[in-house]
């Protein structure tokens, strides 16, 4: 049986921590900046964790 290829697009946008969850950037920073405040964006640069309902789905995609 040929071995399980790794979703590209998915490994780019997420890595596993050190614990075995995985980390992600958050959404809505990509455009139409102008009408979201400061301290949002600011908030919006840090990464943030795969949520446990979608963890399943996303250590699929990466074949671990």
């Amino acid at each position: 049986m040929p071995k399980m290829k790794v979703n590209r697009s998915a490994a780019k946008r997420s890595r596993k921590t050190a614990s075995g969850k995985f980390r992600r950037q958050c959404a809505y920073r990509s455009h139409i900046l102008t009408k979201k405040s400061p301290k949002r964006k600011r908030r919006l640069r840090k990464g943030t964790l795969v949520a446990k309902a979608d963890e399943q789905r996303v250590r699929r995609m990466l074949a671990l």
